[in-house]
């Protein structure tokens, strides 16, 4: 298993901060680093919150670690043009060495469409848009001049400079719309993502993505699996619940009511999270594993303290590698 720390950087992550934040994750030996693609805080600080835009952090990223693999967690299709996302994410990946994830998803936030004045289409062609977009970049990817005719994107003989570093570079897609979102995941990704969810609920998207593979013509063991999950944790269980209150307290109202008695449960039952003393984080990432989940982002909801990634690093890591 591979573990990656997620940054969910709208949430008051300043420059001070992913300069730390990348530093630990690379010294403390955490396999990537990933980061969220938001204007602003869902809470209602979010005036007062730094909130880094997501391919310039990368940028840093690239230039100041050498081991660790990054990414988005996912890229909104409607904030920008994918003939733009291609090529900013060909050259971060050639300042990297070939160590850069593109995560991309179709885009949810309304408010964040409305502050600034972007269009957030209706589902349908919202995957659409992503459809299309994951084939541009693909397109562009290939080193050759491409010509692509949709319904929201179009290239005309057209060619970037320098391609990635990786041939061929990754691409990950994030989300678990049965009907259409996983549709494009069989036809487009390396690597699809979603939400940690209960275990059941896990294994009916998995099945809905191997019918779109065999629809597809496309064996689904070619697309690696991976889930970003909160986590709580700490060296007792008394730790633990504090934690857990601590992080309750933290999150926007419309958020609160997911994780409420995840003490109780956890990832493998009820909610989104992991939750547990480092053996039973262990313990409950083996389970994922074993579900063919290769790859855990590990979601900071607030920027984290070294002191928890370091706990994870030296309790769990070892255990789960």
């Amino acid at each position: 298993m591979k573990l990656g720390v997620m940054i969910e950087a709208q949430e008051g992550v300043g420059w001070e901060e992913w300069r730390n934040i990348t530093r630990w994750t690379e010294e403390l030996g955490y396999e990537s680093l990933w980061r969220s693609d938001h204007w602003f805080s869902f809470g209602p600080e979010r005036a007062s919150l730094d909130a880094l835009e997501a391919m310039i952090s990368l940028v840093h990223v690239a230039e100041n670690t050498s081991r660790i693999r990054f990414g988005t967690l996912v890229l909104s299709m409607t904030f920008r043009q994918p003939a733009i996302v291609a090529r900013m994410a060909a050259q971060i990946d050639q300042l990297s060495g070939g160590r850069l994830i593109l995560g991309i998803g179709a885009g949810w936030n309304q408010d964040e469409h409305d502050a600034f004045d972007i269009d957030l289409p209706p589902p349908r062609p919202r995957i659409e848009a992503l459809d299309e977009g994951a084939a541009v970049i693909r397109a562009l990817w290939s080193g050759e001049p491409a010509t692509f005719q949709g319904k929201h994107f179009q290239l005309k003989d057209a060619t970037i400079r320098p391609l990635p570093a990786q041939s061929p570079m990754p691409l990950l897609i994030g989300g678990s719309g049965e009907k259409r979102t996983l549709a494009v995941v069989a036809r487009h990704a390396d690597e699809w993502n979603m939400g940690a969810r209960p275990l059941e609920t896990y294994r009916a998207k998995v099945a809905a993505l191997e019918a779109h593979c065999e629809r597809e013509k496309r064996d689904p063991a070619t697309i690696s699996r991976s889930l970003m999950a909160s986590y709580v944790t700490g060296t007792d269980e008394a730790e633990v619940k504090r934690r857990h209150q601590a992080l309750i307290e933290s999150l926007p109202p419309q958020f609160r009511r997911m994780f409420d008695d995840a003490p109780k449960t956890g990832v493998l039952r009820n909610l989104p999270m992991l939750v547990g003393t480092p053996p039973q984080l262990v313990e409950q990432i083996q389970a994922l594993e074993a579900e063919g989940v290769s790859r855990i982002m590990l979601q900071n909801r607030t920027p984290p303290d070294h002191e928890t990634l370091e706990l994870v690093a030296k309790e769990v890591l070892p255990h789960v590698g």
